[in-house]
């Protein structure tokens, strides 16, 4: 089995002693350098030619976030995994969008450490088992928000479709909206069409299939 190559990223000696202390159990996982800071993470990334960097999102001088940024520029093929006690969307969102290959806290079991390096060191992406669910709301929250906009609604004729799903009549929604009652066939019969219904109940049944409700 090839060996992979670990660089521990961490401002904290203790934390890059207990990995390297748990890591020193699996024969196949190698740390072949610690640093403190990015500024020392590059002065040595071109000697120790890591497959993976375990990267701390909070240090001194540049974060893990513009340190993951910065490595995928600078070492593509490298793999990184934050390890930290973190789990703020902010801190979450924005390592994976500078190309993160995995998010993990710090709690994580050794075995689960172990393991994850070798799945990422083999092109996996993952996350801590807690971390997934918000993962999960945020992607289903950019997919409705793209749904939305594909579908070429207004906010007013999203509102108008989220009463019709509630089941609310022409003289109910002119309340609401202080329409006539003219008006608001008119702008329903405009929801109908621009999603391709030929009625009231297709339009909402095609709202909950595209997932604009």
């Amino acid at each position: 089995m090839d060996t992979i190559r670990i660089l521990v990223v961490d401002d904290h000696p203790i934390v890059r002693q207990g990995v390297r202390s748990v890591l020193s159990n699996h024969a196949d996982l190698a740390i072949v350098g610690e640093a403190d800071s990015a500024a020392s993470l590059f002065a040595s990334l071109g000697s120790l030619q890591p497959d993976v960097v375990l990267l701390d999102i909070r240090m001194p001088g540049q974060n893990g976030i513009e340190t993951t940024q910065r490595l995928k520029h600078e070492r593509p093929d490298a793999k990184v995994i934050i390890l930290t006690t973190y789990d703020d969307d902010e801190f979450l969102f924005g390592a994976l969008r500078a190309g993160a290959d995995g998010y993990l806290l710090k709690s994580t079991s050794h075995e689960v450490l172990a393991a994850s390096i070798r799945q990422v060191a083999h092109g996996e992406r993952l996350l801590s088992p807690s971390l997934v669910g918000k993962v999960m709301g945020e992607f289903q929250t950019l997919a409705k928000e793209k749904a939305r906009a594909d579908s070429g609604l207004t906010d007013q004729e999203l509102q108008i479709l989220k009463m019709i799903a509630a089941g609310a009549t022409s003289k109910e929604m002119a309340e609401k909206m202080y329409w006539s009652e003219a008006t608001v066939k008119r702008k329903v019969q405009d929801i109908i069409e621009k999603v391709g219904a030929s009625n009231r109940a297709q339009a909402v049944a095609e709202a909950n299939k595209r997932g604009l409700l």
